[in-house]
């Protein structure tokens, strides 16, 4: 498996910015031009994806109003997961002219099959990729059938122990997928940033060896942006047009201007990260004015011994540096110098 690839020719992995994956999920709200929005203003905000779910409500559930199919607690308490679904999902009818919305505008398009029949789907329209939700991460046969196509996948591991990440990666793998990758992920919606303990990706990275991201469910991007400088090279958040748009999801996305700042400040987060430096950067050139460096405080012939009130410690910084000091102390110049003159071997006799 390899640390980086490729999705739509933007490469993925530690050396490049963070993915940026604009989750548009349910929040439609059964609107197709609000849809149409949602990817506009994705593209808009600088996101690098933008990502649909592929289910209709009987391909991910049963239509039973049981307790076990009834939600308690939580947004969407007391609801049915058949009627939670019938109006999240989006329409596979849309699917078409959101992928053609998406590549009209110049973002990348993908989604997440919950069954075969929504990955043949998604191949008739030329899906580049393929994310893995986190409560499909333990359908190892959808995962084998997805890694049949031979794309990129991205899998979410929220409730997913260490035991069930490693068989959704070996099942990925045993489907042929060579590009993988896999997202820290905490199932709350919205889920409080003191569960997310990102000091797991980089164990995740030294455990899997693999590209590995954050999907965040918290309510701002401070946790988003933290997982950036702890190795997180893929970054997914619900998005949506109004927070307080009343749709399934809305509550717990990021609206537009949070989006761009997102997209922003993760880029910055990732530059800031460089390389290992411990030499002068560009923005410290013009500050060696301000450093400490030894200059002669009094005139001295050529010949002359350099005492202690001869020389002193001072800014700026163009002289030799203040640890020479002691070792300077009874030698001679070569030359005559001024007062105010920086202190230089060239000036010193051996």
């Amino acid at each position: 498996m390899s640390r980086s690839f490729k999705i739509a020719d933007r490469a993925i992995g530690a050396s490049s910015p963070p993915y940026v994956i604009a989750e548009l999920s349910a929040n439609h709200n059964g609107q197709f031009d609000k849809a149409l929005a949602i990817i506009d203003a994705a593209k808009e905000a600088g996101a690098d994806a933008v990502k649909l779910q592929t289910y209709r409500p009987d391909t991910i559930t049963l239509d039973g109003d049981s307790d076990d199919f009834r939600i308690s607690g939580g947004l969407w308490d007391g609801r049915t997961l058949y009627d939670l679904y019938a109006e999240a999902h989006t329409p596979w009818e849309w699917h078409k002219p959101l992928f053609d919305r998406a590549r009209e505008v110049g973002i990348t398009i993908f989604s997440s099959p919950f069954d075969n029949t929504a990955v043949d789907l998604l191949e008739d329209l030329g899906a580049p990729a393929y994310k893995i939700a986190s409560f499909e991460a333990v359908d190892l046969p959808l995962i084998r059938y997805v890694a049949t196509t031979g794309k990129p996948m991205i899998i979410s591991t929220g409730m997913a122990d260490e035991e069930e990440i490693a068989e959704a990666i070996e099942a990925a793998r045993d489907g042929g997928c060579k590009e993988l990758a896999i997202l820290h992920c905490v199932s709350g919606y919205p889920a409080p940033a003191e569960d997310y303990n990102l000091r797991t990706i980089p164990d995740m990275i030294e455990r899997f060896g693999l590209v590995t991201g954050l999907s965040d469910h918290t309510l701002d991007n401070t946790t988003a942006i933290t997982s950036v400088a702890l190795g997180a090279s893929i970054i997914e958040k619900h998005f949506t047009l109004d927070r307080s748009g009343g749709g399934p999801d809305d509550s717990f996305s990021l609206e537009p201007a949070d989006l761009a700042a997102l997209c922003r400040d993760a880029k910055t987060a990732w530059s800031a990260l460089g390389n290992i430096d411990y030499g002068r950067k560009s923005s410290e050139q013009g500050n060696v004015q301000f450093r400490r460096s030894l200059y002669f405080v009094k005139d001295l012939e050529a010949g002359a011994v350099i005492t202690e009130d001869a020389v002193r410690s001072v800014r700026p910084g163009y002289g030799l540096a203040p640890k020479h000091l002691d070792s300077l102390i009874g030698k001679k110049v070569i030359v005559s110098v001024n007062r105010n003159t920086a202190v230089t071997s060239e000036l010193i006799a051996d």
